[in-house]
């Protein structure tokens, strides 16, 4: 293959940041407990939130995994509990400032592709730290699923996705702050469970919501985690709209069906038999090879289902490891 494989769901974790409390106000931020020169564990006030080492902020360790995997090209993202959508806008706004500068710092290696975040309960902010962004050599955005009980067809949402749109900018839409519970707070089970749920939710609400018949088809969209359940329950969303369409069709034009071309998915999936399901259900031309690297929860090495899927042909391969994800990124 003589294209590059790219990897476009990665995440990171400057080694260290300001106190936060005193930078923006607040309480209760996410900090840096530095254990040894290689590991960390990243706080929230007083809890632990999750275990961290050097490859979330070392562009040499991370480039040798990279190496080892068969990468040429990552897309690195914040972690989205740095998003702070929940916080004052003013917060955010210096939250999204001190990790975008910080990011670049994390990604100097021109294999490195960042993404910026953005103080999304404000879209006007959002869309001027965006240009901020781009300007200091980011690459695209990543962004939540929803900003509190607001989904992505919420009209100022919309607005944000028109203005990427517009200047060009990829999205990258991550799952977070999936809902809790005695049922959800055991096994994982907000992760395994609650983020495909939230992930297929959003892409619910963009196709329902009327999005993509408002926002141009130039804008470059891809959900991770392979679009959580989405794929699977295609065929019920349609029976849906077709036969409870009183109910089920909101602002959209046509059947969910009809908007598949609109939106790229991961390989985040972990099994062949699913990543069958996702070429077959979204088409050869919607996968983009992605790892969730180098959390836990991760494909190890990146791109080893799609490298060793019988069921693809080796231009459908090339595609889903190289020529998809340059057409996400606008390359």
């Amino acid at each position: 293959m003589n294209t590059p494989v790219v990897d476009v769901h990665t995440h990171l974790v400057p080694r260290g940041w300001p106190d936060l409390a005193v930078e923006c106000g607040g309480e209760a931020w996410p900090w840096l407990r530095v254990e040894t020169e290689r590991e960390a564990m990243l706080m929230v006030g007083d809890r632990e939130f999750r275990a961290v080492g050097s490859p979330c902020w070392d562009p040499p360790t991370r480039i040798a995994d990279m190496d080892a995997d068969g990468i040429d090209l990552q897309v690195v993202s914040p972690t989205p509990v740095f998003f702070s959508y929940e916080r004052p806008a003013d917060q955010a706004v210096k939250v999204a400032r001190i990790f975008n500068d910080l990011a670049l710092e994390c990604t100097s290696h021109d294999r490195l592709i960042p993404f910026c975040q953005v103080p999304l309960q404000d879209v006007d902010a959002a869309c001027a730290e965006l240009d901020r962004c781009l300007a200091a050599g980011h690459a695209g955005v990543e962004i939540a699923n929803h900003v509190g009980d607001r989904d992505l067809d919420d009209p100022r949402i919309v607005e944000f996705l028109q203005h990427c749109a517009a200047v060009g900018a990829p999205v990258l839409v991550h799952p977070w702050d999936m809902p809790a519970g005695p049922r959800l707070d055991r096994w994982m089970a907000r992760w395994l469970t609650g983020m495909p749920a939230e992930t297929h939710l959003s892409l619910l609400s963009m196709i329902l919501g009327g999005v993509f018949d408002q926002v141009p088809a130039s804008l470059r969209l891809c959900f991770a985690h392979g679009g959580g359940s989405f794929a699977f329950w295609l065929g019920r969303m349609d029976n849906a709209w077709h036969r409870r369409g009183d109910l089920v069709r909101g602002g959209s034009q046509h059947p969910p069906s009809h908007y598949i071309d609109r939106f790229f998915v991961d390989s985040v999936v972990f099994e062949h038999a699913s990543l069958r399901l996702l070429v077959e259900t979204l088409g050869e031309d919607q996968v983009v090879t992605g790892s969730d690297y180098p959390y836990p929860l991760g494909e190890r090495p990146a791109g080893a289902v799609v490298r060793t899927a019988a069921f693809l042909s080796e231009p459908q391969r090339d595609k889903l490891l190289s020529v998809n994800a340059l057409r996400f990124l606008g390359r």
